[in-house]
């Protein structure tokens, strides 16, 4: 049998249901809406509204991914709410993180985001 890897070496982090737990839970408020449905997107657990992302939990560190206007992610990064979304050093004009486990917020962000994306289609 080969030998274990150890991921924790290789900078690797696997997923923990804690980590995304926050995001299941809050995920609730919107998964009822017609059209909106659980996924993945680049490996992270994520919500779609009629096929299309709006929301996305980063799984190393369970921190809210959202889909918003240019002006509202500036906005909130602006006010130290949200942070710049920049997988693999490229800047995501339209998606900013939160980090705080706010579930109001995240709540309210996610009704956002849902009605964003899903009024765009």
């Amino acid at each position: 049998m080969p030998p274990a890897v150890d991921t924790e070496d290789k900078g690797i982090q696997p997923m923990h249901d804690e980590l995304i737990g926050f995001f299941s839970d809050v995920s609730a408020a919107v998964l009822g809406a017609p059209g909106v449905e659980p996924g993945t997107m680049m490996g992270f657990p994520c919500l779609r509204v009629d096929g299309a992302f709006f929301a996305s939990c980063d799984r190393h560190s369970g921190d809210l991914i959202v889909e918003l206007p240019r002006e509202r992610v500036q906005q909130l990064i602006d006010t130290g709410i949200g942070k710049p979304f920049t997988p693999a050093g490229r800047t995501f004009s339209e998606w900013v993180v939160i980090d705080d486990r706010d579930e109001a917020c995240w709540t309210a962000l996610l009704i956002e985001a849902h009605r964003f994306v899903g009024g765009r289609r």
